[in-house]
């Protein structure tokens, strides 16, 4: 069975392969939550430090490695990183079950980072390489969706074995043998022309090609994922604030957050069909109603409907900036282009703490409303640039989309 990508075509293990990739990207730091009281106990010397940088060190390691991965990708073929970046996640992920110190842990946990770091921006920058035009957009939205349904089934699975002992979470790091298994059959990247970008789709439509840094795409997502994370970095406080529930509610809340993250990918191309120029403008106005109801109402019904507002438009955003970046530069640089995009999402978790901090400095409170109210005026605001600018070939115009627009028409049409 052939795959169409849109300038050619590939096997079906390819596609597999492919597929298999955003999996390890949400798995780092997910085994460790719910085990942090069962390691003061097993490791009683520890510290609450280490004890924390045992959680945060994969995030903070990451970082650097995305940035390296995406520069190696300029000299190296993505499926050497990919080899390279699984075979020492999987053999960090069995380092763990051996893990008998905190000293062992915290350095196996650096090792995990390195892998995570890189194979993250091979996750959007394979369908990238593979894909073009329409299906490329339709494929970033199914990588994103997979990832972020990958971090919630893992959650889960990760909640569950730590009942059995305080080893057992760290099966979850396992999954990425079979990424690393399928990586092996990744085939060539197709070398037939690709489909027609849509930036071309008339005179002057063209977006100029980024040769470096796509910096309006890298502070868009980084504002994008600023505003998103305050749902499992505030929710709990807000609920215990106000009485409303228990840390499992939160628990639920987070999950429903990642699973409305996770459904706009699959249905990328209608979405942008039915939003037309509005797309961006609409995921960001879901964003804003989302956070409005935190503000207006402690109905728990609603806030899981505000929750799921704002997971859905960053859902939305999310795919739409990979695919940008992915069209705004030359070819043997879309990796590292994708890479210095992917790593704002890593920054914007890393900053967020500090950023409340600010707000709180500056307007003498530790209200939890606070974050609420700030990020509802900013997302307010980018919505309304969003609206008025929706029809440009600009960083948050959906200009770039209207070929795509015209030819969902037609089959549509058709049909």
């Amino acid at each position: 069975m052939r795959i169409n990508t849109g300038k050619g075509t590939i096997s079906l293990l390819t596609l597999i392969a492919i597929y298999s990739v955003p999996i390890v990207k949400s798995l780092p730091g997910l085994a460790v939550g719910p085990i942090l009281g069962s390691l003061q106990n097993v490791f009683k010397g520890a510290s609450d430090l280490e004890l924390q940088m045992l959680e945060s060190l994969p995030s903070f390691i990451i970082i650097p490695f995305v940035l390296l991965s995406g520069r190696l990708s300029m000299r190296w073929s993505e499926k050497k990183l990919l080899l390279l970046g699984m075979g020492l996640f999987v053999l960090s992920s069995v380092l763990f079950l051996l893990a008998d110190s905190m000293t062992f842990l915290l350095v196996n946990s650096c090792l995990l980072g390195i892998g995570a770091g890189i194979v993250i921006p091979l996750a959007p920058g394979l369908v990238a390489e593979y894909f073009a035009g329409k299906r490329r957009t339709q494929q970033l939205g199914i990588s994103s969706s997979i990832s972020n349904l990958s971090l919630v089934l893992a959650t889960l699975l990760a909640g569950f074995l730590a009942d059995l002992g305080w080893r057992y979470p760290f099966l979850v790091y396992c999954l990425s043998i079979i990424s690393f298994v399928f990586a092996f059959f990744l085939g060539p990247a197709p070398k037939g022309e690709p489909a027609k970008a849509a930036t071309t789709a008339e005179p002057g439509d063209t977006a100029p090609i980024i040769k470096k840094w796509p910096l309006g795409l890298m502070a868009f997502y980084f504002f994008a994922t600023l505003i998103a994370v305050i749902i499992p970095f505030n929710l709990s406080l807000y609920l215990e604030s106000f009485h409303l529930g228990s840390s499992g509610l939160a628990g639920t809340l987070n999950s429903v957050f990642f699973l409305a993250i996770m459904f706009p990918g699959f249905i990328l191309t209608p979405i942008i069909r039915a939003g037309k120029f509005s797309t961006n403008f609409l995921a960001l106005a879901l964003m804003t109603v989302g956070l409005l109801m935190f503000l207006v109402t402690h109905s728990l019904w609603l806030l899981g409907l505000g929750t799921i507002c704002i997971g859905f438009g960053y859902g939305i955003i999310q795919p739409l900036v990979y695919d940008k970046t992915s069209d705004r530069v030359a070819p043997n640089r879309v990796t590292f282009a994708l890479s210095l995009v992917v790593v704002m999402n890593y920054v914007a978790i890393v900053l967020y703490p500090f950023y409340i901090e600010l707000l709180e400095k500056i307007f003498h409170t530790h209200s939890p409303y606070l974050p609420f109210i700030a990020n509802l005026i900013a997302t307010a605001a980018v919505a309304a640039y969003a609206f008025f600018r929706r029809r440009s070939s600009g960083i948050i115009g959906m200009k770039y989309y209207a070929s795509l627009m015209k030819e969902e028409e037609v089959e549509t049409d058709k049909k």
